[in-house]
């Protein structure tokens, strides 16, 4: 996504090597979009934590 105009890395976490992204203009994708890309990110995110961890944060 980082290639779509108005994203860019956000400043600070990119510096410490997290892959997070930053809205700095009007994007083209609507709201829905933008959640629904947002729910698969915390999919993936929670999918490559321990079985522990998952429990512990009610994801399972």
């Amino acid at each position: 996504m980082q290639e779509e105009p108005g994203f860019r890395p956000a400043p600070y976490m990119a510096n410490r090597g997290l892959k997070w992204l930053q809205v700095y203009a009007p994007s083209e994708l609507q709201t829905a979009e933008l959640k629904d890309l947002i729910t698969q990110s915390h999919r993936i995110v929670a999918a490559g934590l321990s079985r522990k961890k998952q429990k512990e944060l009610e994801l399972l």
